[in-house]
């Protein structure tokens, strides 16, 4: 198709903005799916998706679109991005092959955190930005006072703002006709060297690796030998299409399209997303401008329940890097859990989405402990060590200096939880940076953050304190100094490496007494005493007990002499003894998840 009548746009909006639906009004309008195949949140095709009500995988439809002012009919691509903090990864990947953006902003909630994140990242990808008011028909719609909002912290001119409801179908017809006069074609040449830019891969079962593309030059034809730039690997082009929903089989992909290949590529690392594609024949010299690689902000150690579905686990992880190019995993040894893996993941509801998709997808029963984030240690002989796991963590006698990592964290509350929320700030170490009254019902407060503090429970106390309508942004700064300890668990003596944690010395004394209480709720009773410490070092801060369960063995002892009911007792009292130095106590998943829910 001529690139001039091709659009590729994206929908931003923050979570529950009603970006999904708004989605499904654009397929039905432009009438890309009949009536029986209609179904809420249509691109939101994972069970995980719908039950949440977030997306979570970038999903890309083409639809054709006859235009009522000019006639010309037009192939439009929307490419559906997430809405959460922990997946701007994949908005960044979908924006890259765009050229403008739908920004969805609720007429009731106004601007939140994640509006800004995701404007900020359209506009570093030069995309014309196109504000729509979303939800007008709600009798708290407020169009007016949010478009000021709009005005005043995004910046953007909203003078031509277009105000729809995606539920009730208003204002459809308006979006589609402001993407044609608005976003511009794409900038493609098909008499170039074919390139073109991997913004999503899978693995399939029956047909191996698919590769979502977005041509940026020249054409590739079914049968065309193509070329992947960074690993340097050819294939033949088995099959092409186009998702209009449902796939749709072409010949050729040309310049400024956006579809699919099919290769039959059976090593998923042969394929990288932000990869150029290009033709084995006459290749290209030069890639396209890939993504930045996303580096993990919190690391967890993934875990099979049975040992033997450790190379199934690995398997699993494997396929999950290609669909999500975001998360890092390596081989990790704990003596209480065996063979597992440390996953590294970018925020908290990153790593929980992961672990149910292990779980669902590939039928795996796994624990999972409690998350840490990667801290910089200097030891005395002037070598630098990135620590990701608290169970690596030198003698302190070779530590010269401890740095952990900081984020800037962007609150958006009401005015009303403002107190809540700095007293939660001010618990978990915070430094004040700055606060903005939005307007006189909406706060902007800015706050320096150990990132440690972020991974426990900042984000369940912060929905609880604000009732769910406060929003929440970070990003990293950098490492700092701080005072920091390893705590470790010990039960019956023996540390327990996956329950162990790294924390400021200030709070070591709380979390250790807190941690030991939880504990000796979670741990099943056994024959025998239980010891549960927290531990610094040798030294034992804080200590519990679980008692033993007891058999009554004087019971029988109807009469006679003390001496025989004593003789029992001790009988019993050696058994247990024995018992208690080869018994092992099983650590129920509960109890590494413990430390995030601890209250200090």
């Amino acid at each position: 198709m001529d690139p001039r009548f091709i659009r590729n746009f994206s929908i931003i909006a923050h979570i529950d903005h009603g970006k999904s639906t708004l989605a499904d009004g654009l397929l039905a309008h432009t009438g890309a799916l009949a009536d029986r195949e209609k179904k809420e949140q249509f691109l939101d095709n994972m069970e995980l998706e719908r039950e949440r009500g977030i997306t979570i995988k970038a999903q890309t439809v083409c639809l054709t679109y006859t235009s009522v002012k000019d006639g010309q009919t037009y192939q439009i691509n929307l490419i559906d991005t997430p809405g959460h903090v922990d997946f701007s990864y994949e908005v960044s990947r979908s924006l890259a092959a765009c050229e403008g953006a739908i920004l969805v902003v609720d007429a009731a909630q106004g601007v939140e955190a994640q509006t800004l994140a995701n404007v900020y990242l359209a506009l570093e990808n030069n995309l014309e930005i196109i504000p729509v008011l979303n939800k007008i028909d709600l009798p708290s719609a407020d169009p007016e006072g949010v478009k000021k909002q709009i005005e005043d912290t995004v910046g953007l001119d909203c003078s031509e703002i277009i105000h729809a409801s995606a539920k009730e179908k208003i204002g459809i017809a308006d979006i589609l006709e402001a993407v044609i006069a608005k976003v511009p074609p794409p900038k493609a040449n098909r008499d170039l060297t074919p390139r073109g830019l991997i913004f999503d891969s899978w693995f399939d079962a029956y047909q191996g690796v698919v590769v979502l593309v977005r041509m940026m030059d020249g054409i590739i034809k079914k049968g065309d030998r193509i070329k992947f730039m960074a690993t340097d690997r050819d294939y033949e082009v088995l099959r092409m299409g186009k998702y209009t929903p449902f796939p749709l089989p072409i010949e050729a992909l040309d310049s400024g399209e956006v579809g699919f290949i099919i290769c039959g590529i059976k090593d998923i690392r042969d394929v990288k997303v932000g990869d150029t594609v290009t033709s084995s024949k006459n290749p290209a010299t030069i890639p396209l401008p890939g993504f930045q690689k996303v580096k993990p902000m919190v690391f967890a150690g993934i875990f099979p329940i049975v040992a033997s579905e450790y190379q199934n686990l690995k398997n699993a992880l494997d396929k999950l890097c290609l669909n999500d190019s975001s998360l890092t995993f390596e081989v990790e040894k704990s003596l209480a859990l065996g063979f597992g893996y440390r996953c590294g993941f970018l925020g908290l509801l990153h790593m929980e989405i992961v672990q149910e998709r292990l779980e669902r997808e590939f039928n795996l029963s796994l624990i999972t402990t409690a998350p840490t984030v990667v801290y910089r240690i200097t030891k005395t002989d002037g070598t630098v060590l990135m620590l990701e796991n608290p169970s690596g963590m030198p003698e302190e006698t070779q530590i010269a200096k401890m740095e952990e990592p900081y984020v800037k964290v962007t609150l958006h509350t009401p005015t009303e939880y403002i107190g809540g929320l700095l007293k939660l700030c001010e618990d978990k170490r915070g430094i004040q940076v700055r606060m903005d009254y939005v307007t006189d019902k909406k706060v902007i407060i800015e706050y320096k953050l150990p990132m440690n503090e972020m991974v426990m429970d900042f984000y369940d106390r912060l929905k609880s304190i604000t009732k769910g309508y406060a929003s929440l942004e970070y990003e990293f700064l950098s490492f700092e100094e701080a005072d920091l300890v390893k705590l470790d668990i010990l039960i019956n003596g023996e540390p327990i490496d996956a329950l162990s944690l790294i924390v400021h010395t200030s709070k070591a004394q709380n979390r250790g007494r807190a941690l030991t209480e939880k504990m000796k709720e979670l741990i099943p009773r056994q024959q025998y005493q239980v010891a549960i410490q927290a531990a610094i070092g040798a030294k034992i801060i804080a200590r519990e007990t679980l008692g033993a369960i007891r058999k009554d063995v004087t019971a029988k002892c109807y009469g006679g002499d003390i001496s025989r009911k004593r003789k029992l007792l001790e009988k019993q009292k050696e058994g247990k003894k024995r018992m208690k130095q080869i018994g092992s106590v099983d650590v129920p998943q509960e109890a590494f998840l413990a430390i995030l829910k601890v209250e200090e």
